[in-house]
């Protein structure tokens, strides 16, 4: 829409009369984009300036069941009836085709729920039992003591 607003505020300048170049300078653009954009306007008018939707095949899920899907990704697999708490890419397809009747093959639903706003996520596995405090202790006191300086490591080596 930015796009189409700067050929818009060309457009006008271009009907008052200036030059090309001066319209490029106050729109910020190359002095041969506004050449073209006074052609197209010449020919088919403001219209066609305006911004025409990407060519591509029409989505298999609409913007509202976008939006159901987003809803039962939030609430989670265990919601969804899997075994664990980890979305996956093969899981999501799942739910796809199980609430709407589209089949998506599971390395398209990655591009879909980047576009959806989601993202890979790998949890941490991490003990119960780990102690953050014991581990800090650990590294500020005892690693330091324990790890070997450069010239303990390669002692055949020379510093300039």
């Amino acid at each position: 829409m930015q796009l189409e607003a700067r050929r818009m505020r060309a457009a006008e300048l271009l009907r008052r009369g200036m030059r090309a170049s001066d319209v490029a300078k106050a729109v910020g653009s190359s002095k041969s984009s506004v050449t073209r954009w006074k052609e197209v306007l010449e020919k088919s008018g403001v219209e066609g300036l305006k911004a025409k939707p990407h060519p591509g095949p029409t989505p298999r899920l609409s913007k509202g069941q976008k939006r159901w899907l987003i809803k039962i990704l939030l609430r989670g697999p265990l919601a969804a009836g899997f075994p664990t708490d980890l979305w996956t890419c093969p899981r999501v397809a799942a739910v796809i085709e199980r609430t709407f009747g589209v089949h998506y093959h599971e390395g398209h639903v990655w591009h879909l729920l980047r576009r959806l706003g989601w993202s890979c996520q790998k949890p941490e596995r991490r003990a119960r039992e780990r102690d953050e405090d014991a581990i800090q202790r650990w590294r500020q006191e005892d690693w330091p003591r324990i790890k070997k300086s450069p010239s303990q490591a390669h002692p055949h080596r020379f510093s300039r």
